[in-house]
C-alpha cells in the first residue's frame, strides 16, 4: 500500500475567491474523486484550523493500492482535471509519498 500525503499553501486570493473559499472547493473536487480512480483505496482532505505561522492551509491523505496505482492516479483524466484550478490556487506544495 502507498500513502500519498500532500499539504498546500494558498493564495489568499485566487479565481475570484478567498483562500478559505478556495479550500471548500479544492476539498470538494478531490474528494469527489472517491471510487472514480482504479487503486485509490481512500481520500480525505482537511482544511486547517490552527492558522498559525507554521501550518498549510489544507492536507490530503490518499491511501493506494501500489506505486503504480499512484502514477495511474496522477495521470487520470479526472485527477489532472483539477489541476490548473489548484496550481492557480497556491502558493506552496509539499508532499510525501511512502509505502506501508
Amino acid at each position: 500500500m502507498v500513502k500519498h500525503i500532500v499539504f498546500w499553501k494558498l493564495k489568499a486570493e485566487a479565481h475570484g475567491h478567498s483562500a478559505g473559499e478556495n479550500a471548500r472547493a479544492i476539498k470538494a473536487k478531490l474528494e469527489a474523486l472517491q471510487g472514480r480512480i482504479p487503486g485509490l483505496l481512500k481520500i480525505e482532505v482537511g482544511i486547517d484550523f490552527s492558522r498559525s505561522d507554521s501550518s498549510c492551509d489544507l492536507a490530503l491523505y490518499s491511501e493506494l493500492e501500489s506505486r503504480a496505482a499512484l502514477d495511474a492516479y496522477h495521470a487520470h483524466p479526472e485527477h489532472e482535471a483539477l489541476m490548473p484550478f489548484i496550481l492557480e490556487a497556491r502558493n506552496e506544495r509539499r508532499v510525501v509519498d511512502y509505502e506501508t
